[in-house]
């Protein structure tokens, strides 16, 4: 099978390094830095004090790069615009897109029956350039859970890695979904094939939608946010906030603010991936992890005046440092 990266990152430098470790023919879609990086000294993946080093192709021309079985998106959210045409160069008639995103991706409601199908969010798909540039049919859903880094161009540090969900947007199974999960069930992490993708997305994005936005206005560790009543009483209301979102659009959430506070505290403390953005001076996930939710509301003609604040605060912020 052959995959391409578009986005060798940290997630997507991961997930790279685990599809070559088990047989599959893998190539890097990418830019500058990280695109002189790659041809210079190769993929870098770090565990600890054990690095490998993988000398996979890599290019920002797609042509290059061919017609792929599985294109994984992992860039940031808010720059798949950006790299939506060249996604749309890599598809192939059977190629099959899975965007392994923070936040709400752009599909998200382009699912027939559903409640909201057809809205388009500007936040997410301005102009509604990636909906146009790759064709629905094409994607399968994706949550990743897990944590790794990128200090520098080219190098991967993996922290901890849990599972990979994967699943059809409309729900059911697929020959394309059991492929993947057949594929990285011979590696680290643990493959799930899920029958209600979207609930998956909205689920993960219930616990970072606040902790991510609150690490950095408050710049601390999850464990400090946690531990201190007043900012756990803030992820509270911006929970309760989105919950009531979820039980509008059919995503209903089954557990307390406090039930995903102690799922956060269990895995330690740690630096959120927009708070090591953030001290690193790259963009922030501002509209996918927060933004987005705030135009749903919107559209539903929901009131949601802490996620408001909380976004108008880390607009502020990140305009400060220049994220």
């Amino acid at each position: 099978m052959k995959a391409v990266i578009v986005g060798a990152g940290a997630i997507g430098g991961w997930m790279a390094g685990l599809l070559a470790d088990v047989g599959w023919e893998v190539s890097l879609f990418a830019r500058g830095a990280t695109r002189a990086a790659l041809q210079a000294r190769g993929l870098r993946i770090r565990r600890g004090q054990n690095e490998k080093i993988y000398r996979l192709p890599a290019s920002d021309d797609p042509a290059a790069l061919g017609r792929p079985d599985y294109v994984i998106v992992a860039v940031k959210g808010q720059s798949v615009p950006a790299v939506a045409p060249a996604i749309a160069r890599l598809c192939g008639p059977d190629t099959t897109v899975v965007p392994a995103l923070n936040g709400i991706p752009w599909w998200f409601f382009a699912v027939p029956g559903v409640p909201q199908s057809g809205m388009r969010l500007e936040t997410v798909d301005p102009g509604g350039a990636v909906s146009r540039a790759i064709d629905f049919a094409h994607v399968l859903g994706c949550v990743v859970h897990a944590s790794a880094w990128t200090p520098e161009p080219g190098l991967v540090e993996v922290n901890k890695t849990d599972m990979l969900i994967f699943g059809e947007p409309d729900g059911g199974t697929s020959g394309r979904c059991a492929k993947l999960c057949a594929a990285f069930e011979k590696s680290e992490v643990r493959p799930v094939a899920s029958e209600r993708i979207r609930h998956d997305i909205w689920t993960k994005l219930w616990g970072n939608m606040s902790m991510n936005p609150l690490s950095v206005l408050a710049r601390a560790e999850t464990a400090a946010m946690l531990t201190d009543p007043d900012v756990r009483g803030l992820i509270t209301r911006l929970m309760l906030e989105m919950q009531g979102l979820g039980d509008r659009i059919g995503l209903p959430i089954g557990m307390t603010p406090e039930d995903r506070m102690a799922l956060t505290a269990r895995l330690g403390s740690f630096k959120t991936s927009m708070l090591r953005d953030a001290e690193a001076g790259r963009p922030l996930e501002i509209d996918p992890l927060l933004g987005a939710v705030v135009e749903i509301a919107e559209r539903l003609g929901e009131d949601v005046p802490f996620m408001r604040g909380v976004l108008g605060l880390l607009r502020l912020r990140a305009q400060a440092i220049g994220a």
